[in-house]
């Protein structure tokens, strides 16, 4: 059996004994000050921005690339930002890989036909070059996809979870406050929306069950909605769930708990803003050295693995790691 992304995420989290991803998600208005003045001499404003961007980003994987399995650059933050912003992340996501992490992409694509194709082709598998070779482009690891076009439109995406031995995390129960407005909408079947779309995701996880038990075809399950967890993580035994929410958004260690298997697997909790930014509220400002800086983000770090995983270890006496 081919190992997939599903195989390389457990192993690090295993490894790590730590099942978070760190969002990297560059908000200039918190970035402490040492990080706008050291950068490369450049009469572009976007260039200075996407450096800044990078070497920022690089200073937090080195950081954590010991003690977290994987980190969650979200799109807008880089795109926002134009062709530069996309080079920082086309940056980080090469820095992080050669570091060892994982690396998940929060950009929620999705269209149909040869739109969804080339969305899976850049973000997952491989483009045409000039001379007809095919060469990966991003080449992240996981993918946030959005299921709202039908089947047809996660097809692309899920077909390049079992050509290439790639991921996805397809929008389930998301942890806003309005999600419910769409997600929680009863069909004629009698199910909500995010539950058929748990029922596609199970009917197809199958396609790319890895070495470890699990598919790398997963879903984005909010930390704030627990109950809702407890139904879609039976719908969805072999998918690993994205679970955000926790921390900043309210939810606390006991209400991630159900989307966890019996083993510990199954999940990987997203931490941004919790962690990038908890210097502010830890004794730190904006004036702060790069090394209080990133003290602050590894003691924050630590201080979730240990609150999860001691939490794990307790309601689940078999875990695995």
């Amino acid at each position: 059996m081919k190992q997939n992304a599903s195989d390389k995420l457990i192993e690090k989290i295993i490894k790590t004994k730590n099942p978070i991803v760190v969002g990297l998600d560059p908000d200039i208005k918190k970035i402490p000050l040492c990080y706008k003045i050291d950068v490369r001499s450049s009469s572009n404003k976007f260039e200075q921005v996407s450096e800044m961007i990078y070497n920022y980003n690089k200073d937090i994987i080195d950081s954590i690339c010991d003690i977290a399995p994987a980190v969650k650059p979200q799109m807008a933050f880089y795109e926002k930002y134009g062709s530069q912003g996309v080079i920082a992340f086309e940056r980080t996501v090469m820095y992080a890989k050669a570091k060892g992490l994982i690396v998940v992409e929060d950009a929620k694509r999705n269209d149909i036909g040869n739109t969804a194709q080339a969305y899976a082709d850049g973000h997952l598998g491989k483009v045409e070059m000039l001379d007809g070779s095919f060469i990966s482009s991003f080449d992240v690891d996981f993918l946030t996809v959005s299921p709202y076009l039908g089947s047809e439109s996660l097809m692309p995406f899920m077909n390049e979870c079992v050509i290439n031995g790639k991921g996805i995390f397809v929008l389930v129960k998301t942890s806003n406050p309005s999600s419910g407005e769409i997600q929680d909408v009863v069909s004629s079947n009698g199910k909500s929306i995010s539950e058929n779309i748990a029922d596609n995701i199970f009917s197809n996880a199958k396609k790319c069950i890895g070495e470890k038990g699990y598919s790398s075809i997963g879903a984005v399950v909010g930390a704030t909605y627990p109950e809702d967890a407890i139904k879609l993580r039976k719908i969805m035994p072999s998918s690993i769930f994205l679970v955000p929410g926790y921390g900043a958004q309210g939810a606390c260690v006991k209400d991630i708990m159900p989307c966890f298997n019996p083993d510990g697997l199954g999940a990987i909790v997203n931490s941004s803003r919790g962690i990038l930014y908890s210097y502010l509220s830890n004794g730190f400002d904006v004036y702060c050295s790069k090394q209080e800086y990133l003290s602050s983000v590894v003691n924050e770090t630590l201080k979730m693995q240990k609150e999860i995983y001691s939490e794990l270890k307790t309601i689940f006496p078999n875990i695995v790691y």
